[in-house]
């Protein structure tokens, strides 16, 4: 298994903050963000590489990271090369173009790399090798009035997602999408090309989801705990008072 995590966005409503740093290497008392993430992906023990895909105005800055990090499994660092959010290639693109240029054919953890969580991921594996098919990271809210900022889903018994909507205006259930997904080797690739060549929205990859729900088994899992998608200032803020090394 490999692990991706996406960091190749521009973090335009975070502005000032990301106008020279990556929103992934924005410090939360004392570390930044993407050192969160890592320590939870260490938890699955399958995982034998971490692909981290940023773009050319932020590559410079992950390598200065790079440099004085010890990982505990290799990380390769990869440019997306574009410059700007006028030119980004959204997360799905990017995931194709991390798939495509590395040759993944293994199983693959997909992370966002502004999500920061509290919660074992080794479960999430189990799951995922159960299923044997595409699977969801979920999370619970208790405000529906929310909803409209996520991507929310339905579920039946065997948790399988029968119903999924990004950023919907009614509520189908109290559970979102993380962007925290688990791909089986082999079939990622070409679904992803058939969704772009379909000119579907590349970016959010709640819309790739959507599709995808409708010709493949996919799963959700349901993690408990803390959960912030760091989108904004105040996001922000309240990661650094609830999330410590």
């Amino acid at each position: 298994m490999k692990a991706l995590i996406l960091a190749a966005g521009y973090g335009t409503r975070l502005y000032p903050l990301t106008q020279s740093m990556s929103k992934a290497l924005l410090d939360v008392n004392g570390r930044p963000i993407v050192e969160y993430i890592l320590d939870k992906i260490y938890d699955i023990s399958e995982i034998e590489e971490i692909y981290i895909v940023s773009n050319e105005k932020f590559y410079k800055k992950f390598k200065q990271w790079n440099e004085n990090y010890k990982p505990q499994i290799p990380i390769t660092l990869i440019n997306n090369g574009t410059t700007d959010d006028s030119n980004k290639l959204g997360a799905i693109r990017d995931i194709k173009f991390v798939i495509e240029s590395k040759e993944i054919s293994d199983d693959l953890l997909i992370v966002a790399g502004d999500n920061l969580f509290d919660f074992e991921l080794e479960s999430f594996s189990d799951f995922f090798k159960e299923k044997n098919s595409f699977c969801i990271g979920l999370f619970k809210i208790s405000d529906l009035s929310l909803v409209h900022k996520y991507s929310n889903v339905k579920l039946d018994e065997g948790k399988r997602i029968v119903d999924f909507v990004e950023k919907p205006s009614k509520a189908l259930s109290d559970l979102v999408a993380i962007c925290l997904y688990l791909f089986p080797k082999g079939r990622g690739l070409n679904l992803i090309a058939d969704y772009l060549r379909q000119k579907n929205n590349p970016d959010a990859p709640g819309y790739f989801f959507q599709w995808l729900v409708k010709k493949e088994k996919v799963y959700g899992y349901e993690f408990g705990g803390k959960w912030l998608d760091i989108g904004d200032i105040d996001s922000y803020n309240k990661a650094k008072k609830e999330f410590h090394s």
